[in-house]
């Protein structure tokens, strides 16, 4: 079971713009992550790779502080909000719930919630 403060540091590093090296801090060697009810990805470093070929097709990601945080045992919920900038300067927002499954101080599996209808949908960074 996670302490609060090791979900804070947690949320703290995604909020930073350090998604991979939450990844690395945070996550168990042989962790999954899985979007929605696609097959899941399978360990820290493939999570890693994924995660750092993501954000090279990018300008910009940026993580709003979580609008939640539900930590319930081994079980953690976030609602996270992201903006992504593209190379052509449009800004897509995704809100998601991740859903995770906590061993000890790392996380183990995390499945992310999203309306894939309305994911990524085009906003205006300057009135968010």
């Amino acid at each position: 079971m996670p302490e609060r403060t090791r979900v804070d540091a947690f949320v703290a590093a995604v909020v930073s713009g350090d998604h991979v090296g939450a990844i690395r801090d945070f996550y168990t060697d042989d962790a999954t992550m899985q979007e929605n009810a696609n097959e899941p990805r399978r360990g820290r470093e493939a999570l890693m790779a994924h995660e750092a070929r993501a954000l090279e097709r990018l300008n910009k990601m940026h993580t709003h502080p979580p609008l939640a945080v539900v930590v319930d045992g081994d079980h953690v919920v976030v609602r996270w909000i992201f903006d992504a900038t593209d190379k052509a300067g449009v800004t897509r927002r995704l809100e998601e719930l991740a859903f995770q499954r906590w061993q000890g101080d790392r996380i183990a599996e995390e499945r992310f919630f999203y309306d894939t209808g309305s994911a990524w949908r085009e906003v205006d960074p300057s009135t968010s």
